[in-house]
């Protein structure tokens, strides 16, 4: 795909570094760029040799949410805004894992993959809502995190009326959806929204590789995409006896496999494990799916 609002790299330790890239535009969020992120994150999770992916914005800035100009276009459109943010031909990340997950954003619970939001400056409206959805959650000091939809005259949006009570408690998603306020890291640390903050600066993406470098490094890719799948799928039952019988059957497979195996005969010779890249299904002709835009 021809990627214009977004870029990625994969370094050798199977880190994949996603950027919102629209330098001078704060990285606002467009269906272009809705587009490019859903074909990136797709292409990453069926990459074997990717083990965990930071989402970052260019330059000083994460991201400041839906571009201004296609906010003004609907204060005089007829337009469906549902339908007029589907996108054709998109592909499908994190697809064929819980009917739940497949829709906007909550994809990303269906990815084999962690992914870890590396909040480097402004992270505003749809992007604070993205980042809800990732699997953890860094910021750089100084960050300003907004929703900012109850100072437009918008309702909650992207589901962040259902998963911010769930990662931060009812009293301060109230606080949050209610105020539509800028809330700095430091808060959002002390509220559990946060994994992290740290320096900003050419430091913040080192320290925010340290923890992706120990996921790629040290753990059983296969045991990751199984703990988190049975994270989000537990979060949609109230079920804790369902939670241990299932992970018991887990176990029992788990068990019989070459990760095991190294990681039992790793802790008996006191070294670092050394787990092989994950087995993936072979992609099918219908996978071959590109989402450009005109």
């Amino acid at each position: 795909m021809d990627l214009k609002t977004t870029k990625y790299t994969v370094d050798e330790d199977g880190i994949a570094t996603v950027w919102f890239h629209r330098p001078g535009r704060g990285n606002s969020w467009t269906n272009r760029m809705h587009a490019e992120y859903r074909w990136i994150m797709e292409t990453l999770d069926r990459d074997p040799a990717v083990r965990v992916v930071v989402v970052t914005g260019t330059g000083n800035q994460f991201c400041v949410g839906a571009d201004a100009k296609a906010l003004s276009f609907y204060t005089t459109s007829e337009d469906d805004y549902s339908e007029s943010v589907a996108v054709g031909r998109e592909a499908s990340p994190g697809s064929g894992v819980n009917p739940e997950f497949e829709t906007d954003l909550i994809w990303h619970w269906g990815l084999r993959v962690p992914v870890i939001a590396a909040i480097n400056g402004a992270c505003a409206g749809i992007a604070a809502a993205l980042v809800s959805f990732c699997d953890l959650r860094f910021a750089a000091e100084g960050a300003k995190y907004t929703i900012s939809t109850p100072r437009l005259g918008l309702p909650a949006e992207y589901g962040l009326s259902w998963v911010l009570p769930r990662i931060v408690g009812t009293t301060h998603a109230a606080d949050i959806l209610f105020t539509g306020r800028v809330i700095l890291p430091e808060e959002l640390l002390a509220m559990g929204y946060l994994n992290g903050v740290y320096p900003a600066g050419d430091e913040f993406l080192e320290n925010v590789y340290t923890t992706a470098r120990m996921i790629a490094r040290q753990v059983s890719p296969a045991s990751v995409t199984s703990a988190k799948r049975q994270m989000y799928a537990d979060l949609l039952h109230h079920h804790p006896g369902r939670s241990i019988d299932d992970s018991k059957g887990l176990i029992g497979g788990f068990m019989k496999s070459p990760d095991f195996q190294e990681g039992v005969k790793a802790l008996q010779e006191k070294r670092s494990p050394r787990f092989p890249d994950p087995q993936l299904p072979p992609r099918t002709e219908a996978d071959n799916r590109d989402p450009s835009l005109a």
